[in-house]
């Protein structure tokens, strides 16, 4: 099973509430189960989007938010969250960021040209998908890269809008 990047939108009282669980539970289980319509599974696509930000020398805050926005913050609030009901552990354990960092982040992933950066993805979808480090990817990466952005982009901007906070992990 691959590797994906998974997002959650949720409140300090969700979380208390998962402290709470974890606390009560003979194995800590935190009971995590947030609304699906307030999780997203971005498969691996930012990553792909950060390489190639790296590789394309894109603007720094862009690059260092994008990165942010999926590894989030290392943080014990969330440390309740370190259990095999919620991730396998392949990966370091969920991290979150507050809904004023939520905010900052929508801000500067709305400021991303997207269409602009992507210009400079190579036309060869061989020389593309390297360039986005997807070893073996089928086709151009362009759609792909472009559908996943768009979906994390609206996700915070709705976290933000909510003033809610984003958990991150890898599952």
């Amino acid at each position: 099973m691959a590797l994906t990047q998974q997002l959650a939108r949720v409140t300090p009282r969700y979380l208390e509430q998962c402290r709470q669980n974890a606390a009560a539970s003979p194995d800590n289980d935190p009971q995590w189960d947030p609304p699906r319509d307030d999780t997203l599974d971005l498969d691996w696509a930012i990553w792909g989007l950060i390489s190639f930000f790296r590789w394309a020398h894109v603007d720094k805050e862009h690059l260092d938010a994008l990165d942010r926005s999926i590894s989030g913050d290392n943080s014990s609030d969330v440390a309740c969250l370190d259990h095999p009901e919620v991730y396998d552990g392949f990966d370091a354990p969920p991290a979150l960021l507050t809904h004023t960092e939520v905010a900052q982040i929508a801000d500067t992933l709305n400021a991303i040209d997207l269409d602009q950066a992507l210009s400079l993805l190579p036309s060869n979808s061989a020389e593309a998908a390297q360039a986005c480090g997807f070893e073996g990817f089928n086709g151009h990466p362009h759609d792909y890269l472009v559908q996943h952005f768009t979906a994390l982009r609206s996700f915070y901007n709705t976290a933000a809008q909510r003033g809610l906070a984003i958990v991150t992990w890898v599952d």
